[in-house]
């Protein structure tokens, strides 16, 4: 995917950038107040310090009264602490509504994978333009994770500034007496606009070559991003247990040396992020710490000069320096800010374009009958499917219906369609041509969740997750556990089971405790089949249920799927074709289309046809 940033107008970035603000407002708005409030806090806080400060020092250069300077130093105490409460209470709130901010995004995105067409999600456009999104939000801090900081900066920015404004316009409006002689041009109505106007243009440079400095970082994301992708990779093997034996065996661990130790990689010293560091970054970044400096040295000489001609005293110099300087560290914040938001807008766009994908798959309003006896028929009439961007077609013509309570095997070479097959059964595609009709209705027209709560699935990537036994079956928290203890057994976990102390309560694997228990994948697959137990719905479909099991395990489950499956209508997928001899009917696969149907002994005997080739080349491994 082409990932070249271009800069955006200001109108189109204003408007992805308001609309990332109100996206993570909507979503957490407790967490964007506390900060505003704290970054107010924080912002107008040195004030208050150089405001009693400037009067204990003008204080002390000047009359000296022992009873001001009490009052003084007890009022900058008595605000320093009251402050300090303040700001620890806010710090503590912003705090907890900011806890795990990193996954209140990430959740945003995902919220946004599970909404999705399934077809989307099966779409490696879409996850490359996913991984593009978490790599510059990794690496840069890019997207709506920026905004969040940038938030709190322009708040503080704009806090920053107007306090300074307040405790500097004096400085303007104060006039030197008439006696300085030649010092009264400091009182010159264009003078002033003059100095202002300097200041201003002076206080803008260095964020703007700040900006540009940055830009590099934003235009070059492509090439880091991908230099991030090696290294989260290849850095961080040695971590995968599953992998640790691989690695170890055949020395693996010299390609990741290739990929991380270079000198020439994009972050190390001979790389390209290094030349641009000791080339224009560099070189903006220290122009605009050059551009600070005269500022600050500008803000001296115009601030003596009035002092100097006996405009205010020296606790005003402490005050108006400090205050000057704050307000020009806040307009370079503000229109750094400003600039980064555009260089952040492109970013912007790319979670947008991702957030926006639509979902097409109509939803249906009909609403599927909870029937006691099962009594559902499934039909797929003329069939085919092709994959997005695809010319060639995974299923073709496929005619069939389910009977009721029927055992299906569907067999056939890889790449024969099998699984699209399934995915469109249980409408996560929906066919290109064609229609899939149930109880004579056509699939589209039921709602989406509601005819896909009839089918119970093990695919053949399934997955269990570090939680509790039960919960792995029961697929929820409150679950049953008797029923997900039976449905165990019926799956053959019944012996380990008996060997759990803590029974169903017991956590798979070490990511959530610690004394967690790892199984072995025959023993993962048979959790997996008592999740589509415990479901209980018309339709089980097992994609290589017995895969990862030995013989005697195989054996076991298929002396027992006619328990397994009850009243059911099974669809049974499988490569090792002596595992269908169980199954009614054998549906044939090959280059997408149905070839044969019928019995084992039907298809076997049919000496030319694609059954009796698969059986015969599987059946000489056990002669």
């Amino acid at each position: 995917m082409n990932n070249e940033k271009k800069l955006l107008s200001w109108k189109e970035a204003y408007k992805l950038n308001i609309r990332a603000f109100l996206l993570i407002y909507k979503r957490y708005p407790k967490m964007i107040i506390s900060r505003v409030i704290l970054a107010i806090v924080i912002a107008l806080t040195p004030y208050v310090g150089i405001y009693f400060s400037a009067r204990i020092i003008g204080e002390l250069a000047g009359a000296r009264d022992i009873t001001r300077i009490k009052e003084l130093v007890l009022a900058t105490l008595i605000s320093a602490a009251i402050i300090s409460l303040v700001r620890w209470i806010i710090q503590r709130w912003r705090n907890t509504e900011c806890a795990g901010m990193y996954y209140k995004i990430e959740m945003i995105l995902n919220e946004k994978l599970l909404d999705m067409d399934y077809i989307d999600i099966d779409d490696t456009k879409m996850h490359d333009l996913l991984s593009i999104i978490r790599q510059n939000s990794n690496s840069g801090g890019w997207g709506l994770y920026r905004i969040i900081g940038s938030l709190d900066g322009i708040i503080d920015a704009f806090f920053t500034i107007l306090g300074g404004i307040v405790l500097t316009v004096s400085l303007f409006t104060t006039k030197v007496p008439e006696s300085a002689g030649k010092y009264t041009i400091l009182n010159n109505p264009i003078f002033i606009l003059l100095v202002a106007v300097v200041m201003i243009i002076i206080i803008n440079i260095s964020p703007i070559l700040t900006n540009k400095a940055g830009s590099y970082y934003a235009y070059n994301s492509d090439s880091h991003n991908l230099a991030n992708r090696l290294f989260g990779f290849f850095g961080f093997l040695g971590h995968k247990k599953e992998l640790a034996a691989d690695i170890r065996m055949y020395e693996q661990d010299l390609i990741c040396n290739k990929y991380i130790d270079m000198r020439s990689g994009m972050f190390l010293s001979a790389g390209f992020m290094a030349k641009l560091a000791k080339g224009p970054i560099g070189l903006y970044n220290a122009a605009a710490s050059a551009v600070s400096v005269i500022f600050t040295g500008f803000v001296y000489v115009f601030v003596c000069l009035k002092a100097w001609a006996g405009a205010f005293d020296i606790g005003m110099v402490t005050q108006y320096v400090s205050s000057i300087t704050k307000v020009a560290q806040g307009v370079t914040s503000i229109v750094w800010r400003i600039g980064d938001a555009r260089n952040n807008a492109s970013f912007l766009k790319q979670v947008f374009e991702f957030l926006d994908i639509p979902n097409t798959m109509y939803q249906g309003s009909l609403t599927v009958e909870k029937r006691c006896d099962r009594d559902y028929e499934i039909e797929f009439r003329d069939v085919s499917f092709k994959y997005p961007r695809s010319e060639s077609y995974a299923l073709k013509d496929v005619s069939m219906k389910f009977k009721i309570g029927e055992r299906l095997a569907v067999v056939g070479p890889n790449g024969s369609g099998k699984t699209t097959f399934i995915k469109l059964l249980c409408r996560l595609y929906d066919p290109t041509e064609g229609e899939i009709l149930l109880n004579g209705i056509d699939i589209r027209k039921y709602n989406y969740l509601d005819y896909m709560s009839i089918f119970s699935v093990v695919f053949q990537d399934y997955k269990l997750f570090a939680f509790k036994l039960g919960e792995n079956v029961g697929a929820k928290v409150d679950y049953d556990k008797e029923i997900a203890k039976e449905c165990l057994i019926k799956a053959g976990f019944g012996d380990r089971l008996a060997e759990m102390e803590n029974g169903t309560e017991t956590y798979l694997y070490k990511g959530y405790n610690k004394d967690g228990v790892d199984i072995s994948g025959g023993e993962a697959q048979k959790i997996a089949l008592a999740r589509t137990l415990y479901k209980d719905a018309p339709f089980i479909v097992l994609d290589e249920p017995t895969a990862a099991l030995d013989p005697v395990a195989e054996a076991e489950v298929y002396s027992k799927f006619d328990e397994i499956a009850g009243d059911k209508t099974a669809v049974y997928i499988s490569h090792r074709l002596s595992s269908c001899r169980f199954c009614d009917t054998i549906a044939v696969f090959d280059n997408g289309r149905v070839v044969q149907k019928g019995t084992h002994e039907e298809l076997v005997a049919k000496e030319n046809g694609k059954y009796h080739e698969l059986w015969f080349a599987q059946a000489k491994y056990y002669a």
